[in-house]
């Protein structure tokens, strides 16, 4: 069975490129850790989320 690709938490839809060096998923990156610590950011986040889902 093949396994999913992980999407990026943070490029809504796209699939994790392994953009940040390093990272090898969005488990580790230390882009979307970044993100999820400021609270302005997840919550721009949220909003774009729902953004997305909305035109989806």
């Amino acid at each position: 069975m093949a396994r999913p690709d992980a999407q990026c938490p943070i490029r809504i839809g796209d699939a994790c490129s392994l953009c940040v060096p390093g990272a090898t998923g969005p488990a580790d990156c230390a882009l979307v850790a970044e993100v999820m610590r400021d609270p302005e950011l997840r919550a721009r986040l949220a909003e774009l989320r729902r953004e997305h889902l909305a035109a989806h």
